[in-house]
Formats: structure tokens, sequence, C-alpha cells
């Protein structure tokens, strides 16, 4: 049980999100490493609970594998408490389940499933965003839990070694730099939406860059008859997704909806309101880059335009 009364909310709507880690597992599979997968998994749900202001409460994982190896369960398990621990909620229940006729020996799945809550009056759904916003891109921490199956089939066909050293970051085994956990933006982004402590406004809206990439996500945020003019020349391509456009020749388009490319969420702000905020979310371990506007468009139908990647990204 929870009560949202006595976590101090006077009107609250509780707001759910579920997902999964995808086929990263497969990576932590083959190299035995399953100490960051739950912190993924706690990751890709309260980073989704954040974009409409809901602070995460509470979050269930469930655990199903062929047969239970007591030490890969405890890894993880104990990174779905630390990315809990870091997103601020509680842990208060799970599944777990054997089914060696579903599932290979070694391999297993994971989903999670978190609820939070925002007072009514301060739910975040992207109406107040107007032309001439700010676009301010918070750093990922690499691919999160999204593009596995491109990844490791990059892998495969390059013949690589999970335990090698990683091509694109050498002081890295290349295991250590796939499996590096997604970044959880709650506090960071909590604090970006708080009633401001001086004059002026707080985010205007959020937009977490996941399944979909820049494409499908920053729509959602979008009034209609508004677009997101971005630069790709205003924040760094990473290591990691300059090596998969190269190695895999995928292109640019392939690279912006499949791979947050560097960019893991997106808050939209007044112009006036930029350099704090900007502030405020450094201030919270954040790395910002100011990477576009909010520009109008004559049709109705949100448009993400990218300049500048060619000769940023060399893609």
């Amino acid at each position: 049980m929870f009560d949202p009364k006595a976590a101090g909310y006077r009107d609250p709507l509780l707001i759910s999100a579920t997902d999964g880690v995808g086929t990263k597992l497969k990576v932590a599979i083959a190299a035995q490493k399953h100490n960051s997968v739950g912190i993924d998994l706690v990751a890709m749900c309260v980073n989704d609970l954040v974009v409409q202001g809901a602070e995460p409460l509470f979050f269930l994982d469930y655990f199903a594998t062929g047969k239970l190896e007591v030490e890969a369960a405890r890894e993880i398990v104990a990174g779905i408490a630390a990315g809990c621990q870091d997103a601020g909620c509680a842990l208060i229940g799970g599944e777990t389940a054997e089914m060696p006729g579903l599932y290979q020996a070694g391999d297993y799945d994971l989903a999670g499933f978190a609820v939070g809550a925002v007072e009514r009056d301060r739910l975040v759904t992207g109406e107040r965003v107007a032309t001439g916003d700010l676009v301010l891109g918070l750093a990922s921490s690499g691919p999160h839990a999204n593009g596995f199956s491109l990844i490791r089939k990059l892998v495969e066909a390059l013949g690589l070694d999970y335990q090698a050293p990683a091509p694109f970051a050498p002081e890295a085994s290349l295991a250590e730099a796939l499996l590096t956990p997604t970044r959880i933006y709650v506090k960071s982004c909590l604090a970006a939406l708080a009633e401001p402590v001086t004059d002026g406004g707080e985010a205007k809206a959020l937009a977490h860059i996941t399944g979909g990439g820049f494409p499908e996500n920053l729509p959602r945020v979008l009034p209609q008859g508004l677009g997101v003019a971005l630069d790709a020349a205003a924040w760094p391509l990473p290591p990691l997704f300059a090596w998969l456009a190269k190695e895999g020749g995928i292109p640019a388009a392939e690279m912006l909806r499949t791979f947050n490319c560097g960019i893991g969420m997106i808050a939209v702000v007044a112009p006036e309101d930029g350099e704090r905020l900007t502030q405020v979310l450094e201030d919270h371990g954040e790395t910002v880059y100011r990477i576009g506007e909010i520009v109008s468009l004559e049709g109705s139908r949100p448009v993400v335009a990218i300049a500048n990647l060619e000769a940023a990204w060399g893609v």
C-alpha cells in the first residue's frame, strides 16, 4: 500500500509507466555482468513519469528466468534498488518467476512498473510551449536501453569480443562501455519544474529521448502548429554513436530515430528562463546544451528539423 496523502500531496493525480530493458539484457548475459541492468529498468520507467511532472512514488519489478541463478539475481535486484534510491521512490514489491520451458539456461527478462504523483495544478502537458522557447538537451550516459538489437548485430558482424577493449573507449571493455546504465533524470527535472524561488518560470515541457529518438518523442510535447529546429553542432556526438554510424553505415535519419545520440532528456524553457534553469539542472549534476528552439509551422503536424548533421557528425 502507498498513501499519497502521507507523502504530502493535497490533490494528486497518479501517473503510471511500465517498460523493460530490451535486448541490452543479451549483452549483460553474454558478458555475465548483471549489476547495472536493474538501474536501466528503473530509469526507463521513472524518466517517463517525470516528463509529466510526476514524482516517482513506488516501483514493482518482474524477473523471469528459466532457473534462478542466485548470484545473478542478487546483482540484478541490487541494481533495481540502487535505481529506486536514485529516483527517490520505494521498491515495494515484485515477482520472480522460473519458467524452464520458456527461457534457455542463463536467459532472463525484466519488466518494471512505476507509479508517480503530481498535484493536479502542476501537471506538465506542454500546452504552454510557444514559438521562440529554448530547447535544452541533457546529456545521456550512452545508448541507455534502446537500439541494442542493432548494436549487437554490429558487434557480431565485426567479430568483437565483449571482454576486449571497446574500440571507441579503449579504457573500458566493450561490455562495460555498452552496459553503462541509463541516466536517471528525476531529481534534476523535478527541480526544474519546482515552484520558482525567484522571479521567472519553471520548465514548460520535458521529453524523454528513448525509443523513436528525436523525431517521435519531441512532437509529443508540442502544441499544434509548432515544430522544433535543432542544431547538431550545438552538442558533441559521443564516440560510441560516431562509431556506430561509421562502422554500421547507419544513415543520420536512422541514428536519430534509433538512438538518443547523446541527449537523453529535453527541457523546453522560455528564453528569459534559459540561463537560470540551465544552472538549476547543472547544480543537480546534468550536462546541459542549448540545442535549438521552438518554431512556428504552417502545417498542423509537428516537425523536428536538425541542421548541420553532416558538418557536425560527418553522417
